[in-house]
C-alpha cells in the first residue's frame, strides 16, 4: 500500500517536472519575443519622430517657384 503511494506520487512529480519545464521553456520563449518586439517598437518610433520632423519642415519653405 505505501508502495502504491509512492509510486503515484513520483509519477505526479514526474508529470509535474515535465510541465514546469515546458512552461519555463514557453516563458522564455515570449520574453525573448517581448525584448524583440520592444526592440522594433523603439526602431520604429525613432523613424516616425524622424520623419515627423522632416515633415515639419516642409511647410515652411517656400516652393522652388517663388
Amino acid at each position: 500500500m505505501i508502495e502504491d503511494r509512492f509510486q503515484t506520487i513520483e509519477t505526479k512529480l514526474t508529470f509535474l517536472e515535465d510541465f514546469l519545464q515546458r512552461l519555463q521553456d514557453e516563458v522564455v520563449s515570449k520574453n525573448n519575443l517581448v525584448d524583440k518586439l520592444s526592440a522594433e517598437h523603439k526602431a520604429l518610433k525613432e523613424k516616425v519622430l524622424q520623419l515627423s520632423a522632416d515633415i515639419e519642415d516642409v511647410p515652411s519653405r517656400k516652393p522652388p517657384h517663388y
